[in-house]
């Protein structure tokens, strides 16, 4: 941290801290960041300062980390900090630093219009860009931290030329024209970032095969799972990366093997690749949604000779692979239905004799696999073809036919419960938390 205070000096560092305690406590209230900023910004003036006692940074933490135990703390809390509270010095402080919010799957942040930021801006500068970093950094805070430091910071000084300027207007139009690429690399890499740290590497390569399967379903899995690796390994490089450019030089080297490998396979795909910068069609890839799946004879499980077999790994991918590209129940399902299978079949390998073990547990495995993808089919049933309108119509309809006897009240209750659900899990980005649990 002295090095860091040295590098940027005191307001620079004192913005990055803005940034990072927002993104570490998105449940805080801008109070307690602010009041914890405050904190350690001072702590660390005065223990970097010339002639400061050694122990000053260990002694001012050790009461930093107290104090955010006490019942009448002033800092944001973390779930789990009361059993950090119960361990004593560095083993406490380690806890606390390792304490993660789970990310935050619905971003709320709206822009205010420009007069409302000039006058907000107007009256104290410091206050509203204290205000922004906050509010942005904890709605986007799975962006790696360079990057949201850089985009804030271009932000904010925009905002500092077009809110003094003659006219205001254009120069915001003129101004956001010249941000729009940060601004959009930031929003995606906060979304793809959110879904790694949700899934972690294993499960988010599994993620990324489903979607790419059900999006390309006429492509092949030696087309579709290099990249479905490729984009995994980039996350696993840059959402925790301190490097400002690792997102920036990554992404569009891979929407180029993106472009190489499917746009010749599938028509949404050679369309994307028609957009003009890395980004859009970056962009146009990730919201592209999936394809009406191809006619294709049920697809068997793997049987125990595929999955236990030496140097047989792509029997997992092909069988994910091969269901994708058979239906359309969004990726949510298929990964949560699909985790708990293998780790079944994974286990057979481990017993006396597989192949008894596979003939015990697939039969099994089948039925309860057909019958959560039956649900998943019945749960987003005409959501992705209609307008949500038009969903909810035939959503009532439905339900109306299957619970004749229901009284209207139970049945408008139980029509926004499951179009909420669907609002937010029957699309092909879903958020793997909230759709989880």
């Amino acid at each position: 941290v002295c090095k860091e205070l040295t590098n940027f000096g005191k307001d620079d560092f004192t913005s990055l801290s803005m940034v990072l305690y927002s993104r570490k406590f998105p449940s805080g209230t801008f109070e307690q960041i602010s009041h914890l900023v405050k904190e350690v910004v001072s702590l660390t003036e005065a223990c970097c300062a010339e002639g400061a006692d050694p122990d000053c940074y260990d002694n001012r933490t050790s009461a930093l980390s107290a104090k955010s135990c006490d019942s009448d703390s002033p800092f944001p809390v973390h779930p789990g900090t009361a059993e950090c509270c119960t361990q004593e010095g560095l083993e406490r402080k380690l806890c606390m630093a390792a304490l993660k919010h789970q990310p935050q799957e619905f971003p709320t942040y709206v822009e205010p219009s420009n007069d409302e930021i000039c006058e907000a801006f107007r009256k104290d500068p410091k206050e509203f860009a204290n205000q922004f970093m906050y509010e942005y950094s904890i709605n986007y805070g799975q962006a790696p931290l360079p990057l949201l430091v850089s985009y804030t910071k271009s932000y904010l000084s925009m905002v500092g030329s077009c809110c003094t300027s003659s006219s205001p207007t254009v120069c915001f139009l003129k101004e956001r024209l010249q941000i729009k690429h940060l601004s959009l690399l930031t929003i995606m890499s906060n979304r793809i970032c959110s879904q790694y740290a949700a899934y972690e590497k294993e499960k988010s390569r599994l993620s990324h095969l489903i979607k790419l399967a059900q999006k390309a379903p006429t492509a092949n899995l030696e087309d579709v799972l290099p990249l479905a690796e490729d984009v995994t390994t980039i996350l696993s490089k840059c959402c925790g990366s301190t490097s400002e450019d690792c997102m920036a030089k990554e992404l569009p080297e891979h929407t180029v093997k993106i472009c190489d490998n499917l746009s010749t396979k599938n028509d949404k795909f050679r369309d994307c690749c028609q957009e003009r910068t890395p980004m859009d069609i970056f962009m146009c890839v990730y919201f592209t949604p999936a394809t009406q799946p191809p006619e294709l004879p049920e697809v068997a499980l793997p049987t125990s000779k595929d999955v236990c077999g030496k140097g047989n790994t792509k029997a997992m991918d092909r069988y994910t692979f091969e269901l994708s590209r058979r239906t359309d129940v969004p990726e949510v399902f298929l990964s949560k239905i699909l985790e708990p299978t293998f780790k079944s079949l994974g286990e057979c390998c481990d017993s006396k004799d597989p192949a008894v073990c596979f003939d015990a547990k697939v039969p099994q495995l089948k039925e309860e696999l057909s019958s959560f993808i039956d649900k998943g089919h019945e749960l987003c049933a005409d959501y992705s073809e209609n307008t949500f309108t038009e969903y909810k119509k035939k959503l009532t309809e439905r339900l109306r036919a299957k619970l004749p006897d229901a009284p209207d009240t139970e049945l408008e209750e139980l029509v926004e419960k499951r179009s909420d659900f669907a609002s937010k899990c029957c699309s092909i980005n879903s958020p793997p938390l909230y759709c989880d649990a």
